[in-house]
């Protein structure tokens, strides 16, 4: 497990950087005097460069090894950061997102990792433990990134690109590479199954809505449809309702990244358990779908904090039990 502990320290950090600018990419972009527009995607640009290089790491994972893809990934967010730093302009904003979103495409790759190195009866487990290290850097993150900006408009993103160029070095002197763990040297490669393209995969979605998997894909993207969509515009809604500021703002992710991992660490498989996933995919969506109507009702900050927790209680319940019965 010494493998994974490294990992997931890795992993914890790389989230926490990446939790740090977000919630403050909104006020930052109204500061470089950005159109309204221009903010969504900012912000979508982010998972648009994921989305994009989420299968090139894959790749190279497959053909150089897990370690290298993982090194490249967290120097390429350490880069995004400090262009975050020194943004003078809206459009270096985008380029900082576009660079951050393209590194974070190893998100997969550490997972593909824990499959390596890990035996299977103990992989469940392990991937728990590294689902845990991301959701705590989440929850940390925005803390320290508004705390940060009482140093000045580029600390948070000097501190991000420092502690992310510390990850490089952790993880390049400690975290071996998985091949040789994954299969000895002198064993053949074992013929992998061909795999379906991936436009053949989407048009089937869009062919059968109604089939078993692609139902329960339109759910799961509906769902982060309509969380990413709140989530893009909720630090400019809190700056106008209630008077939140970038030195503030964070502790509202901090709370709501908290009942996250709570949900997902302590009590999501007693739900499971009890409701079956199918029960608490229902949950989660009916909850999620109140907390995001509740919002633009709340009175008060109190008000606002009751019904914004829907939120990641719904988010917890909703994506992981969609995830197990597409599997």
């Amino acid at each position: 497990m010494k493998r994974i502990s490294v990992l997931m320290a890795a992993a914890f950090v790389d989230m926490m950087g990446g939790a740090m600018i977000f919630p403050l990419l909104p006020f930052y972009a109204l500061h470089l005097k950005a159109a309204p527009w221009m903010i969504g995607w900012m912000i979508a640009s982010f998972w648009i460069a994921q989305l994009a290089s989420s299968p090139l790491w894959g790749r190279v994972s497959d053909r150089y090894g897990r370690r290298p893809a993982l090194l490249v990934g967290l120097t390429a967010s350490a880069l995004g950061f400090l262009v975050f730093a020194f943004a003078v302009t809206p459009w270096m904003l985008v380029l900082s997102r576009l660079v951050q979103g393209a590194g974070g495409g190893t998100t997969g790759v550490a997972q593909a990792y824990v499959g390596d190195a890990i035996e299977p009866k103990d992989r469940a487990k392990a991937l728990g433990w590294l689902s845990a290290a991301t959701n705590a850097g989440v929850m940390i993150g925005p803390a320290i990134g508004s705390l940060a900006t009482n140093l000045g408009m580029a600390a948070p993103g000097l501190i991000a690109a420092t502690l992310c160029l510390g990850n490089v070095w952790y993880a390049w002197r400690w975290l071996p590479e998985s091949a040789p763990h994954r299969r000895p040297s002198h064993q053949a490669a074992a013929p992998s199954a061909p795999r379906r393209p991936v436009i053949e995969v989407v048009w089937e979605v869009f062919k059968a809505p109604k089939a078993d998997v692609p139902r329960l894909v339109w759910i799961y993207a509906v769902g982060m449809l309509g969380f990413m969509s709140m989530t893009g515009v909720l630090a400019l809604y809190l700056d106008r309702a209630f008077g939140v500021t970038e030195k503030t703002i964070g502790l509202f992710f901090v709370y709501t990244g908290g009942l996250s991992l709570i949900m997902r660490a302590l009590i999501l498989g007693k739900m499971v358990d009890r409701f079956g996933e199918t029960g608490v995919m229902r949950m989660g969506a009916i909850m999620l779908a109140l907390g995001l109507a509740g919002i633009p009702l709340a009175p008060n900050v109190l008000g606002l904090a009751a019904v914004i927790a829907l939120i990641p209680i719904g988010t917890a319940l909703l994506f992981p039990a969609t995830s197990a019965l597409v599997t």
